[in-house]
């Protein structure tokens, strides 16, 4: 199979892609910059780079030609600059999906996220996800899009930012009670379910994917800390002080330890009720200690 690939030098996409790889598929990647490769990459004779970004006609146009499916990953958690929600997940994932029916290509799969929805009391995140999934659901392609819980996995900045606190800070703060229910979900589980839902035309419609247990922010804070090596006592912020704090970090975009949008998206839970991961892509997922086990332990201690 010939599979082409948007964002995949990002967390998510370096995992998909080496997974495609590993299964013998050829893979097209779309790629800002090719001069700054993770090192995988470069020594991936199976991967063929195509220069570019969403914005470049030229380069989708080059990137999906030929293709048997499409895996388009490109996304955002904050808005900085021109890298607006609109810009990313609405007229981006518009031009993908244009490029992909121009060429013929028979199959599109696309990455969205728990929670998506129209409704005006939703983040502007939420809102231009949905977006996007309506133009992957309008647009004539078998498709397939998946929406993760929250991820655990090497790169995954929110674990990586919360074992950093716990290895430099005598207290960890967690968020309001810290009740609210995560499903974190293992990111070579993610990159078996993309994979094969690239290859699977029976696979089609719309999949919430989460790992096999339901657990508190606390508890998803405690267990980073455990396994790190460097467990701290947990103290709890009032949310109202929270909100504040979010609110005051929002012009930073990327940059703020936590923005608005990310706090209601934390408070309103990543969990997936109708999870499909078993069910329809037959994944057996990974715990959420063990696949922390697989990349901390032992690698923050001393």
């Amino acid at each position: 199979m010939r599979v082409a690939v948007t964002g995949g030098t990002g967390f998510v996409g370096r995992h998909i892609v080496q997974h495609l790889v590993s299964l013998g598929h050829t893979v097209r990647a779309l790629v800002r910059d090719p001069r700054r490769l993770p090192p995988p990459f470069a020594a991936t004779p199976a991967l063929e780079i195509v220069p570019g970004d969403l914005s470049d006609v030229r380069a989708l146009a080059g990137l999906v030609q030929g293709m048997n499916a499409v895996i388009h990953l490109v996304g955002i958690i904050a808005e900085h600059g021109r890298a607006t929600f609109e810009a990313v997940h609405v007229r981006g994932t518009a031009a993908a999906v244009e490029a992909a029916q121009n060429a013929g290509v028979p199959r599109f799969v696309h990455m969205s996220a728990i929670g998506p929805r129209p409704d005006r009391s939703a983040t502007a995140y939420h809102r231009s996800k949905w977006e996007g999934e309506e133009i992957v659901r309008r647009s004539g392609i078998g498709h397939a899009i998946l929406r993760p819980t929250i991820i655990n996995g090497p790169e995954s900045e929110p674990i990586g930012r919360l074992v950093r606190l716990h290895r430099y800070l005598p207290l960890v703060p967690v968020f309001g009670d810290g009740s609210f229910p995560l499903q974190p979900i293992w990111i070579g589980d993610v990159a078996q379910a993309f994979a094969r839902a690239a290859n699977q035309a029976e696979i089609r419609g719309t999949f919430e994917i989460g790992g096999p247990a339901v657990i508190a922010f606390e508890a998803f804070v405690r267990t980073i800390g455990q396994v790190s090596g460097h467990p701290r006592p947990l103290v709890h912020l009032p949310l109202p002080l929270v909100r504040l704090m979010a609110r005051a970090g929002d012009p930073l975009g990327p940059r703020a330890p936590i923005t608005s949008d990310q706090l209601q998206m934390l408070v309103e839970g990543s969990v997936a009720p109708v999870n499909a991961i078993e069910t329809v892509f037959k994944v057996q997922p990974l715990g959420f200690e063990e696949g922390l086990q697989r990349f901390l332990k032992n690698r923050t201690r001393g």
